[in-house]
Parts: structure tokens; C-alpha cells; sequence
């Protein structure tokens, strides 16, 4: 079983910045994948950027080059830098592990969300 609790989200106006963090509790050794997610109001959840355990990372076309993805594997926890954040960031932002039992099987486990909203 692995536990993720986002903190960080807020309110900031068009331009500014916000910093979320994913603690991950639990079988941590476990974990291989990471990523972050969002979903607005009327949307889908989409894919914002995720991070394998080796450090790769992959980013949604419409925040690359602004949010930056990263893992302290030591602390167990996920951070995401946002920057020139714009209304459409605007989202609630969940964090999600890819869990290994090493025996072939894999788990994905979700945090509970926190808000990200962007005043234009």
C-alpha cells in the first residue's frame, strides 16, 4: 500500500508561481513511476508530467518549458515548479505513483487532489 498527500496548491494571479509537493508514505520501495495530474471543471484528468524512477521525465505539450518535475527518492516525495502559470492551469492537481510488488505486478495509487487556481 502506498499513501500520497499533495500540499502547495493556492490561488495566484496570471504570471506568478506555485510549487506542489506529493509525499508518498507506505511500501515507498516500491514505487517506480510518478506523475502529475489535473483536472478542470468540466474536463477530463490529463496527463501533466510524470518521472520514471531513473529520473526521466515527460511533459504535456502545454506546460513544457514552464513546469518543471522532480523526485527526491531519499524523502520519498514529488515536487512540481510551476511558473508563468495562466487561467488555464487552473485545476484540481493529483499526484499518482506506479507501485511494483516485484512479482510482476503493478499498482497505481492517487492522491486526494489539491487546488491550483490562476485569477487572470
Amino acid at each position: 500500500q502506498v499513501q500520497l498527500v499533495e500540499s502547495g496548491g493556492g490561488l495566484v494571479q496570471a504570471g506568478g508561481s506555485l510549487s506542489l509537493s506529493c509525499a508518498a508514505s507506505g511500501s515507498v520501495l516500491g514505487i517506480r513511476h510518478m506523475g502529475w495530474y489535473r483536472q478542470g471543471s468540466g474536463w477530463e484528468r490529463e496527463l501533466v508530467a510524470t518521472i520514471a524512477d531513473g529520473g526521466s521525465t515527460n511533459y504535456a505539450d502545454s506546460v513544457k518549458g514552464r513546469f518543471t518535475i522532480s523526485r527526491d527518492n531519499h524523502k520519498s516525495t514529488m515536487y512540481l515548479e510551476m511558473n508563468s502559470l495562466k487561467p488555464e492551469d487552473t485545476a484540481v492537481y493529483y499526484c499518482k505513483a506506479i507501485y511494483s510488488d516485484g512479482a510482476g505486478h503493478l499498482y497505481q495509487y492517487w492522491g486526494q487532489g489539491t487546488q491550483v487556481t490562476v485569477s487572470s
